[in-house]
């Protein structure tokens, strides 16, 4: 029972995730794009929103592309370079870490003020509360992985991870057993991780496909809200002068 539930969770659960990822998102843009934005409350509490989002997005980029590369990267890229798995292991702790702090301290702000703010919280959908409170358990995950991490500075843990995350992108099929042992901490930041990228279409996080050509350039207006009243925002007066 144990194995076919490894089994399940990481040799088939990530590449139902994938797919909804990227259909999803494909899906919404073409289909949904009014719908296709960031949901801004930046007219309420601009102060505590801009040191939130500030600290919570660089956090976050630097915790995205470090797993990205940490995870992606051919082992013996690493090797071939001399990076070895127990300095690779410190630096993701270490750099990891800084920027984890930095991301929690930012999405706590975004949630305080999202969640207490009694007029932020009005215009809030259950997707907007949810996906925050979801980045913030994941960011709780990660840093709780820094001490189990620090029990094996020989990197040999880390491999597992980026074996088997190599391992899903070549359809490897045995490649759960690579984390079957893996600390729970580890399986139970791995499964919301992989979750994340199964509601991803269905949230405001779409948003970060967005380059600024896309973004400026799709079909629809953007609402404002400011006092309780809509406004049309500056993609909609485009829209309007362009059709007269």
């Amino acid at each position: 029972m144990r194995d076919a539930i490894n089994h399940i969770v990481f040799g088939w659960y990530p590449y139902l995730c994938l797919t909804v990822f990227l259909l999803g998102s494909l899906l919404r843009f073409d289909r949904e794009q009014y719908t296709w934005k960031t949901g801004s409350s930046q007219l309420l509490r601009r102060r505590q929103l801009m040191w939130g989002s500030n600290l919570f997005h660089v956090g976050i980029l630097v915790i995205f592309f470090g797993h990205l590369v940490g995870l992606l990267t051919p082992i013996w890229v690493f090797d071939a370079i001399g990076i070895g798995h127990g300095f690779k292991q410190l630096m993701a702790i270490w750099v990891g870490g800084i920027a984890g702090i930095f991301c929690l301290i930012g999405i706590a702000l975004l949630t305080h003020r999202r969640l207490f703010d009694v007029r932020i919280r009005a215009t809030s959908s259950f997707g907007d509360i949810a996906i925050l409170l979801i980045l913030f358990a994941q960011l709780l995950l990660g840093l709780a992985t820094i001490p189990v991490s620090m029990g094996h500075l020989d990197g040999h843990e880390m491999v597992k991870f980026m074996n088997w995350a190599q391992g899903i992108l070549l359809l490897r099929s045995d490649v759960w057993m690579l984390v079957a042992d893996a600390h729970p901490i580890f399986k139970a930041h791995l499964v919301l991780g992989m979750t994340i990228f199964l509601v991803f279409p269905f949230t405001r996080l779409v948003h970060v496909w967005s380059a600024p050509i896309w973004y400026l350039g799709r079909r629809g207006y953007q609402v404002v809200r400011s006092s309780g009243r809509p406004v049309a925002g500056p993609t909609s007066h485009r829209k309007i002068q362009a059709a007269e």
